[in-house]
C-alpha cells in the first residue's frame, strides 16, 4: 500500500549562479537543483513547490517548499541531512518538517520580509559584490526613511509592477518598510502580505532616486496615484536581494 508525506522545507541559497527559482529547461534554477536531489534520494522526480519564485541572482535564508513524498525509503527526519549530502554548496536546507495535506507553501503564505543591502564605499567590496548592490555615491538616508514610511500600509503597488506582472490585484498591503544605516551599509527590509512581480527592487531603485536627490521623498505620493511603472525609479540589481521569512 502507497504511503504519502508531505513535507515543508525551508531552505537557504546564494541565487548568483542560478537562473531564479522556477524549472527553466537546460538552465540550473533552485527548484531544478532540489528536484534532482530528491530523485536521487526516492528514486522518482519529486516537484518542489516554492512559496516565492524568487528571480535569477536573488538570494534566500528561509525560502519555503513542500513536497509530497511516496514510498521515499527515507525518514523524515533523515531528510534534511540526505538532502545537504548531495546539494551544491550554495544551497542548503536547514529545516524540514512534517505538515498536514492542508499545508501548501503558496496559499498558505500570510506574507514575506526580504532585506536589500546596498554599499557606498567609493571602491567595490569584492568579497560582498554579488550580496549587494555597489553604489560608490552618498545617499541621503533620513530622505529614504522618509519616502519609505509613505509606503506603509494597504495601497495599489501598480506603479512598482513589472509591466510582466498580470495579475487581476496590484493592491497589497506593506507592513514594515524599514530603511537602516550603518557605513557604508545601507539595508532595506520590506515585509508585506505579498508581493508583485519586481516590487521590492523597484521600490528599492526609486528610494535610491529619492536619495541621491532626484526626488522628494513626497514624490511616493504621485508615484503610487499614476498607476504606472514609468512614474517610478529603475529596478535594483538582483544581487542585493535576500528573502529573508516567509510568514504562515
Amino acid at each position: 500500500m502507497k504511503t504519502a508525506r508531505k513535507i515543508k522545507l525551508t531552505i537557504q541559497y546564494n541565487g548568483t549562479a542560478y537562473h531564479g527559482w522556477a524549472v527553466q529547461p537546460g538552465l540550473p534554477t533552485v527548484q531544478g537543483t532540489l528536484e534532482e536531489a530528491f530523485e536521487k534520494l526516492c528514486g522518482r522526480r519529486v516537484e518542489v513547490v516554492g512559496s516565492s519564485r524568487t528571480d535569477a541572482g536573488v538570494h534566500a535564508l528561509a525560502q519555503a517548499a513542500h513536497v509530497v513524498l511516496e514510498d521515499c525509503p527515507i525518514p523524515t527526519a533523515n531528510l534534511q541531512k540526505a538532502l545537504n549530502r548531495l546539494l551544491p554548496a550554495d544551497i542548503a536546507v536547514a529545516g524540514v518538517e512534517e505538515v498536514p495535506d492542508s499545508f501548501d507553501a503558496v496559499r498558505s503564505t500570510r506574507g514575506k520580509l526580504y532585506r536589500y543591502t546596498l554599499c557606498t564605499l567609493p571602491i567595490r567590496p569584492v568579497l560582498e559584490m554579488h550580496r549587494c548592490w555597489h553604489y560608490p555615491y552618498p545617499l541621503n538616508v533620513e530622505a529614504m526613511q522618509q519616502a519609505a514610511r509613505y509606503l506603509l500600509g494597504t495601497k495599489d503597488f501598480k506603479s512598482f509592477a513589472s509591466a510582466a506582472d498580470c495579475r487581476q490585484s496590484s493592491v497589497r498591503t506593506i507592513t514594515l518598510c524599514r530603511v537602516e544605516h550603518t557605513p557604508p551599509w545601507i539595508t532595506i527590509e520590506i515585509a508585506a502580505d505579498g508581493f508583485l512581480y519586481n516590487m521590492v527592487r523597484n521600490i528599492v531603485g526609486t528610494l535610491v532616486e529619492i536619495g541621491r536627490g532626484r526626488w522628494q521623498p513626497d514624490r511616493i505620493h504621485a508615484i503610487l496615484e499614476a498607476k504606472n511603472r514609468a512614474a517610478a525609479g529603475p529596478i535594483a540589481p538582483p544581487g542585493g536581494l535576500c528573502l529573508m521569512q516567509i510568514f504562515y
